[in-house]
């Protein structure tokens, strides 16, 4: 399966225009942001878990990125609230469920093979920095390496910005409201769980709701370079050659 899968391409999500499909387990549903395969696909997803439902153990072949966004997940290695940002990188196994229900938005498939960092951050007890070039913003750092940087941004009411990044850039809104100007390369007012992604050299002038917006950034991570040395089209090789 291929959607949004154009990664030289802008590409955009709204929740209230999207759908809830299935996944294998029950009681557990995704809605589709971007992904590239079937099994093990390269693949960003808003998952919903329904109380007391759960995944089988598994392990993570090519990496797990996630953002708690409501409710609390659970696995056995802890409960985490909403807020909560964890890394799961290749060969990472566990047993994720909800008692009580909840959503994430998850990333997978997208490591390098060779990646073993851990993250487990609630990023409701994390301090904020200013950011020192846009005013109105602070910043929460969650990870950075050679290839991506991903960070929390927190906008006050109002606060503009460039929404750039040289090798591209990936927004969730996760509270508040983000409104893309005209004649940028998305448009249009991205609420809770509003998605954009932007491709390596290009930008958009965005604004922060009356309310302000939360916001998950992940940077850097969309050039050529990085793409063909994700996890996924490692594995995928891998899967071919062995047929």
């Amino acid at each position: 399966m291929q959607l949004n899968a154009d990664f030289t391409q802008p590409a955009s999500a709204k929740p209230e225009d999207s759908d809830w499909i299935a996944s294998p387990m029950p009681g557990v549903d995704r809605c589709m942001l971007d992904r590239l395969g079937h099994d093990g696909a390269r693949a960003t997803s808003i998952v919903r878990y329904a109380p007391g439902s759960a995944f089988s153990p598994h392990i993570h072949h090519g990496g797990e990125e996630f953002l708690v966004l409501e409710g609390v997940f659970q696995d056995e290695h802890g409960d985490y609230p909403p807020g909560t940002y964890v890394r799961n990188p290749p060969t990472s196994r566990h047993t994720p469920g909800a008692a009580d229900g909840c959503v994430i938005f998850v990333k997978l498939g997208q490591f390098e093979l060779s990646d073993r960092t851990f993250a487990r951050i609630n990023t409701h007890k994390a301090g904020a920095l200013p950011d020192p070039v846009r005013a109105g913003v602070r910043v929460i750092p969650l990870f950075k390496d050679n290839r991506e940087t991903v960070q929390m941004e927190l906008c006050d009411p109002g606060a503009g910005f460039e929404l750039t990044a040289e090798r591209g850039v990936e927004v969730l809104v996760v509270e508040g409201e983000l409104s893309c100007q005209e004649n940028s390369s998305c448009e249009g007012r991205f609420g809770q769980n509003g998605w954009i992604r932007l491709p390596a050299g290009t930008s958009a002038q965005v604004i922060a709701g009356e309310q302000g917006a939360r916001l998950w950034i992940k940077r850097n991570h969309l050039t050529e370079d990085v793409l063909e040395t994700s996890a996924f089209v490692h594995l995928e090789a891998a899967r071919q050659a062995g047929r």
